[in-house]
């Protein structure tokens, strides 16, 4: 089979087309032909090993260092269950899924062996493949975030910052149907995108700062990393918490201290490591009743995906980047 590759860490024209062997499916395994992957924020960075000083060594024993070892990016798929192992009971040969490899990466080929009790689902029948591939990774994590993590409950206010993004714009959505009052900080170019996906108020922060206003939210959510604590603290309600997707050392004595003088807290973590099944098949019920929305900036074939690393890397795509696969 036909997979991208990343032999060494780089710029986008490292990435090349290789011939692998195609993967077959172990007891409790299903073999799915993907048709659809996406080009995450995340990947442009594990390309270029571009990651915060105390995450090197961990990422390196993880991925592999000086060259990767897991030469196959990709986290996200869609597409058809083409082979199932033995025992398998959730899914047969035909099904059209969609799913979420985490740190086991490999999406970015025409074939992927997964567990059947792994983060995968039956697509929702009104879903095409592209907008299915741009589901996972922004709603796990803002599921995992908001509702884990955040402990967001109904009628609470929340912030979202960086609400045109893959997470932002999951965020928004998931956060309004759980009955909180939105408010969406975006550029000029993504107020009525964001106001499109449920925002109560959207903050447009190149002509307003939502820190000069009187307003308290019980939870903001910086998806992006352009926030500090010592910022936003005044923002927040006695009992806010303030959750990063981006963070370093210093933010995480920041957490533990947070966490034990009471009053706001900064809350962040590897959300991913407690996602499930039952997770993305709740995003499922979404998509079928027509409360949920792939966000898409971009669609590439799959043999553009220098340029869709390039355009993600520039750090102003809205929502996904979406490679259809073949």
């Amino acid at each position: 089979m036909k997979a991208i590759a990343c032999l060494e860490y780089g710029s986008a024209e490292v990435l090349q087309f290789v011939d692998v062997e195609m993967p077959v499916p172990k007891r409790g395994e299903v073999l799915v032909r993907i048709r659809a992957t996406t080009v995450s924020a995340e990947d442009p960075k594990l390309r270029a090993f571009d990651h915060p000083a105390f995450l090197r060594i961990p990422i390196g024993l993880l991925y592999g260092y000086p060259r990767p070892r897991r030469g196959i990016w990709g986290m996200e798929f869609a597409g058809e269950v083409a082979a199932v192992g033995a025992c398998v009971t959730r899914f047969a040969v035909g099904d059209r899924v969609f799913g979420y490899t985490g740190v086991g990466l490999g999406a970015h080929a025409e074939y992927r062996c997964l567990r059947e009790t792994g983060i995968i689902a039956k697509m929702s029948p009104n879903t095409t493949y592209v907008e299915a591939a741009a589901v996972p990774n922004g709603a796990l994590t803002a599921l995992a975030y908001l509702c884990k993590l955040g402990e967001l409950r109904s009628g609470e206010n929340v912030l979202v910052y960086g609400a045109s993004g893959a997470v932002g714009t999951a965020a928004v959505q998931l956060a309004k149907t759980f009955g909180a009052s939105v408010t969406g900080v975006c550029s000029t170019r993504n107020v009525a995108l964001v106001k499109s996906l449920g925002a109560d108020e959207v903050i447009d922060y190149t002509a307003q700062d939502f820190r000069e206003r009187a307003v308290r939210y019980d939870v903001i959510f910086d998806t992006v990393g352009q926030t500090r604590m010592h910022d936003v603290a005044a923002c927040l309600t006695p009992q806010g918490r303030y959750l990063v997707t981006v963070f370093g050392f210093r933010d995480c004595l920041r957490m533990l201290w947070s966490s034990l003088r009471g009053g706001p807290r900064m809350i962040g973590g590897a959300s991913n490591f407690h996602w499930r099944p039952e997770d993305l098949e709740l995003f499922c019920d979404l998509i079928a009743r027509g409360r949920w929305k792939s966000v898409i900036d971009r669609t590439y074939p799959w043999r553009e995906v220098a340029a869709a690393h390039r355009y993600v890397e520039r750090g102003h795509k809205r929502g996904n980047v979406v490679l259809t696969v073949g």
